[in-house]
């Protein structure tokens, strides 16, 4: 096995489906180890789906910043919660107020908090949280991650593109860019916590926090066009690439930055750019560095665990190619 897939490997459960998706001046590497169902199923391919969790915001990022490119939004834009106006800056950037989860999302997420937490808060009970929201700071003054806002920013999206999340960003995003195997419909890889499998993650109310699949085929596509926008299809596309990267302000006690969503990190050999994620049943680190010219797209079916070690492995890796 590759040496890199079996460190990989080797912070998952034995049955865990493991892929790596490489890019670096030496070319690339499309890398996978175990079947799509633990013992069961096919084996997983570089054309597997996987639950994306977080890494879902990269995609409303470069989704907002498309917008923005053909004047359809404005980084300024505002919208106002408990009676007080912040920007869709403040939804890209964690710094909006907004709480992590929407009021009302846990009590509904109890009953099946360790398998689909969201799928029991639809779309339309998203309103009635927003009315019931209360910020929890001044807009612009501290960085707290929030589901809630980037799921909202995904929705502010989709209804200015008089669409749906997956709609838009099939017609926008995925499409243009070529990840066939990229969207909000459930991929072959089955999910697993403890060894045991789960349900098809459901988001509803937030698909732009968390819905997204997608494939290590298509991961090295995505990441390859961020370093390399100018191999975008559109103009407006490639603005946009370009401009997901730019850092908009620093991390409190950190030398860290915070992009559009994504996380920037000075380091001696240049800047990199990275983001995890996690379902229930599913983990993923994605990262590039264009000062470099290398990326790396990390996935397993099996969950974050408490001290679990798939992401520090995956971002080591990262930084040694």
């Amino acid at each position: 096995m590759n040496p890199r897939l079996a460190a990989l490997a080797a912070t998952v459960p034995p049955d865990a489906a493991v892929a790596l998706a490489v890019a670096s001046r030496d070319g690339e590497q499309l890398l996978c180890r175990g079947r799509t169902d633990g013992r069961s199923g096919g084996a997983v391919t570089p054309d597997t789906g996987f639950e994306l969790g977080s890494v879902s915001k990269t995609f409303t990022a470069l989704l907002f910043a498309e917008s923005v490119a053909r004047g359809e939004s404005g980084l300024r834009d505002a919208v106002t919660v408990d009676g007080t106006p912040f920007t869709l800056l403040h939804l890209a950037t964690h710094t909006s107020g907004l709480p992590r989860l929407p009021p009302g999302l846990r009590r509904s997420a109890l009953p099946v908090w360790f398998s689909n937490p969201y799928a029991a808060f639809p779309a339309a009970e998203l309103d009635r949280a927003l009315a019931r929201t209360r910020l929890q700071f001044r807009p612009g003054s501290r960085v707290q991650y929030s589901n809630f806002g980037v799921g909202l920013l995904g929705r502010v999206l989709a209804e200015r593109a008089d669409s749906t999340y997956p709609k838009v960003l099939a017609e926008r995003i995925t499409g243009p860019l070529g990840l066939t195997g990229t969207g909000c419909e459930p991929g072959a890889a089955v999910g697993h916590r403890r060894g045991r499998p789960l349900p098809p993650w459901r988001i509803p109310a937030l698909p732009g926090a968390g819905a997204v699949r997608s494939t290590p085929r298509d991961l090295l596509r995505f990441l390859s066009l961020h370093l390399d926008p100018a191999a975008a299809p559109t103009a407006e596309l490639a603005a946009a690439l370009r401009d997901v990267q730019r850092p908009r302000l620093v991390k409190p006690r950190s030398e860290d930055r915070i992009c559009l969503v994504w996380n920037l990190r000075p380091t001696a050999d240049g800047a990199v750019l990275f983001h995890s994620g996690g379902t229930r049943g599913f983990t993923t680190f994605v990262g590039f560095s264009p000062d470099r010219g290398t990326a790396l797209a990390a996935l397993t079916n099996a969950g974050p665990r408490v001290h679990g070690r798939f992401i520090q492995t995956a971002y080591r890796i990262f930084r040694g190619l």
